[in-house]
């Protein structure tokens, strides 16, 4: 399995942005789907975005689209995730996922290896 550290979370105000980054160790980065989920106060983790092994195509939740980029760089084994526009509403502990499988990647089941999280605080 992959070993995944997520980074980069914080407290900032309603309309600013951040930008997470998951550090994967272990086996090929690059033969992994790599996903951000998040999950909020009181809530069940949900789907935000993920870029798919073979065709490298993202996909995102409705929730992020257009504010949310997930993008991934193989030569430094990390994951990025740019956020703009942050609202009350984006406020959640953010985890980075992998999974071999290279299709439904918004499927919370289908990934084997989780960070511990970072945690993002958006202030009205």
């Amino acid at each position: 399995q992959v070993q995944l550290v997520e980074s980069g979370g914080g407290l900032v105000q309603a309309g600013g942005s951040l930008r997470l980054a998951c550090a994967a160790s272990g086996r090929t980065f690059s033969s992994y789907t790599m996903a951000w989920f998040r999950q909020p106060p009181a809530k069940d983790r949900e789907f935000v975005a993920a870029l798919y092994c073979d065709s490298g195509s993202p996909n995102y939740g409705d929730s992020v689209t257009g504010r949310f980029t997930i993008s991934r760089y193989e030569d430094k084994n990390t994951l990025y995730l740019p956020m703009i526009s942050l609202s009350p509403e984006d406020t959640a502990l953010y985890y980075c996922a992998a999974t071999s499988n290279s299709y439904s990647a918004w499927v919370l089941k289908k990934y084997a290896s989780w960070g511990p999280g970072t945690q993002v605080a958006v202030t009205s």
